[in-house]
């Protein structure tokens, strides 16, 4: 069954947007409806479980694509990201709170396990922006998840540990 979210805002209020909300843990429940990160409205238009609607009227997923491509450059390198999550059966927040692209919780777990710093192969990573973001996982007790989308899209992931010595 394929819904509606409406856009510029986000949101669904029908019955499939709720139970995938309960389920797989796909948006946020606000005021009676389902609010939608950028991701994951686009994740639900690209597996072709909602139609996106911009004042009553359908809009294309490429349209979409376009719309969020023109606030944040790098939101196809995160998409895929995000997406290799959701395959993998983890769920990823929003992390702008934490200076991160993503919060990841593991399934039927409460509290995320690991923040993501993104890249693609040809970046070199700041090590600042590094370090900044290893000590706010360490400090929230969470792990810090380096990820690599390479010319390909293929995604490799590093798991950064502290070590007392």
């Amino acid at each position: 069954m394929v819904f509606p979210i409406h856009f510029p805002e986000l949101s669904s209020n029908s019955q499939q947007a709720v139970s995938l909300a309960k389920t797989k843990k796909l948006g946020e429940f606000k005021q009676d409806k389902v609010i939608y990160s950028n991701y994951e409205a686009f994740y639900l238009i690209d597996t072709k479980k909602a139609n996106p609607y911009y004042k009553e009227k359908r809009i294309s997923q490429k349209k979409v694509l376009k719309l969020f491509l023109k606030k944040d450059k790098e939101f196809l390198i995160n998409y895929l990201v995000y997406k290799d999550l959701r395959i993998k059966s983890y769920i990823p927040k929003t992390g702008l709170k934490f200076g991160a692209e993503f919060r990841i919780y593991e399934k039927n777990k409460s509290h995320a396990t690991y923040l993501t710093l993104i890249a693609t192969s040809k970046q070199k990573i700041n090590l600042k922006e590094f370090i900044s973001k290893n000590r706010v996982a360490h400090s929230t007790a969470k792990k810090l998840l380096i990820t690599i989308v390479d010319s390909q899209q293929d995604i490799t992931y590093y798991e950064v540990n502290w070590a007392k010595l």
